[in-house]
């Protein structure tokens, strides 16, 4: 049973360290970064306006246009999509919102 804990005991102390050392690689290779211009490294979002006047998007480096979201909601219409958990937050959403304002307009009353 010593021989047991001994080892376990052992094995968690290097685990333990292991984690600290890979922790503090991570930090130093996140001050590494900082000192990076990152010139080469592309905006994940981008909007702009073209010479039409019309807006244009990228999303990682594809084109977002209005036309490919309006085809995307369609088809998501089409598909009587119907999220559960969607539905349910908004309603928690409505009920915590409406008691909010209640006790809001309680409280401006009394004052």
């Amino acid at each position: 049973m010593k021989r047991f804990m001994i080892k376990s005991i052992l094995l968690i102390s290097f685990l333990f360290i292991g984690v600290l050392i890979g922790m503090q690689k991570a930090n130093e290779g996140i001050l590494e970064m900082k000192g990076h211009d990152g010139h080469t490294l592309h905006q994940p979002l981008s909007v702009e306006q073209n010479e039409q006047g019309n807006m244009e998007a990228s999303l990682l480096g594809n084109e977002v246009s209005s036309e490919t979201l309006s085809e995307k909601k369609e088809k998501l219409e089409e598909m009587k999509a119907f999220n559960f958990f969607s539905s349910i937050g908004r309603a928690i959403s409505d009920f915590v919102t409406s008691i909010t304002e209640k006790i809001i307009q309680i409280i401006s009353s009394l004052l």
